[in-house]
């Protein structure tokens, strides 16, 4: 086994149980937008920051470089409420729950108080992929290092000789996602990760919500192209839809050593720099490094700097024994909770997923390049073919996925209801 396959393993194994409890991790993101249309008051966003400690009983977890609080934590439930890259996007990270139901509970309490506090100033949360104000927005990062350094390095692209980047380097500060991480164990992990790539162009067409209007592209889910072409998308194993399904764990991490590791940190400084495959990084000798105020230096590869390693596949194996689903935009508020409820659905029954998958006639028509076909599904126009085959193919998924959470007897059927509404001829 090679050093830097050694070392992803022991990364992301190490967490991992036999047989787990089964937790919900939910995480949500969402364009604070101003309600007449003008750009986001980053002021009155800092503002709301500081308003929630009082209101909320929340404890300050970190500050920027001016002192404001930049995420806060709920003592007791460990749900925290940050700025996700820009000063624009709220996120909301709950700590781990046994149901949906709880996660939403304590979700519209925070949103009571956060809406009327931002409606005193004509601002407001919405359920939207992509902020509406992109592109008149102060879209400056958070002023604390770590997303500093991933905007200084994605706009590194437009230094690459690569034509198919696209230029908008600052996208991280204004496209929203709706993520959700359950627990796996040793011997379900891969079998999950296989079956819901299989599932990606059904997904893509319940829950795309991030339509783009800087460029003309045939998608409803921009996020995809965000992020593949861009920096994070110079290897094609570091994000995206899986392009092969694994055989085994040794194949999965031979795919994992593909992807890239692109920031290290030393005596408390973080650098980054182009992004280097993991099974290259050791055999380099020396790497030219930025740091965040632009100077180079070079660095020399180390073990620890694994220790960093994040990937972004839309089926992402955690450090926390998780697998967490990062391929949905921000829902519409009124259906939060519906992504959540159709992949918790889907891998309680998993065994009934994969035989559906094996046989599934969506397939036999459409093929089972899964990546071409989440792209050919989330497009602005489908032909009837397309509609019919991929209603189908969605509709079977949301009965597996609610015959799970009936199994699970936490009455978390209803957050599939607006899916099943839309599937209605």
């Amino acid at each position: 086994m090679s050093p830097s396959v050694q070392l992803l393993k022991d990364r992301y194994l190490k967490n991992i149980k036999e047989n787990p409890e089964l937790y919900i991790g939910i995480e949500l993101e969402f364009p604070i937008v101003h309600t007449k249309g003008q750009p986001t008051d980053i002021e009155v966003s800092k503002e709301l920051m500081r308003f929630l400690v009082d209101a909320l009983s929340l404890e300050v977890e970190k500050e920027d470089q001016d002192g404001d609080p930049i995420q806060l934590v709920e003592p007791l439930s460990q749900d925290r409420i940050l700025f996700e890259v820009s000063y624009t996007t709220l996120e909301f990270a709950f700590g781990r729950a046994r149901n949906i139901k709880e996660v939403e509970g304590r979700f519209e309490t925070y949103m009571t108080v956060i809406q009327r506090k931002l409606g005193e100033k004509d601002h407001a949360i919405r359920g939207w992929g992509i902020h509406p104000n992109w592109d008149i927005n102060d879209n400056r990062p958070v002023a604390y290092p770590r997303y500093q350094m991933l905007m200084d390095y994605l706009k590194m692209g437009s230094r690459q000789e690569r034509a198919d980047l696209h230029d908008f380097p600052d996208y991280g500060a204004f496209i929203c996602g709706s993520q959700v991480q359950l627990d796996v164990s040793k011997s379900n992990y891969l079998r999950v990760i296989n079956a819901f790539t299989q599932i990606e162009a059904a997904k893509a067409y319940l829950f795309a919500n991030s339509q783009f209007s800087g460029a003309e592209w045939d998608t409803l889910i921009s996020r995809d192209i965000f992020w593949e072409d861009s920096m994070h998308g110079i290897y094609p194993e570091n994000v995206g839809v899986n392009a092969k399904l694994f055989k085994d764990e040794d194949d999965f991490f031979d795919y994992l050593d593909r992807s890239a590791i692109f920031t290290a940190e030393r005596d408390w400084e973080t650098y980054y720099f182009s992004p280097i495959r993991a099974r290259d990084y050791l055999d380099t000798d020396e790497i030219t490094a930025y740091t965040l105020n632009g100077k180079e230096t070079l660095l020399v590869p180390q073990e620890k700097d694994f220790q960093t390693h994040r990937s972004y596949q839309f089926q992402d194996l955690t450090t926390r024994g998780t697998v967490e689903f990062r391929s949905v935009c921000t829902q519409p508020l009124d259906r939060t909770f519906a992504s959540a409820a159709f992949h918790l659905g889907l891998l309680v029954n998993l065994d009934k997923l994969e035989t559906y998958l094996e046989t599934a006639s969506f397939f036999e028509k459409f093929g089972r390049d899964y990546k071409s076909l989440r792209r050919q599904f989330s497009k602005k126009q489908l032909t009837d073919e397309e509609r019919d085959g991929i209603v189908q193919f969605s509709k079977d998924l949301v009965a597996i996925a609610e015959q799970g959470l009936e199994m699970r007897g936490q009455r978390e059927m209803t957050y599939l209801e607006p899916l099943k509404e839309d599937l209605k001829p």
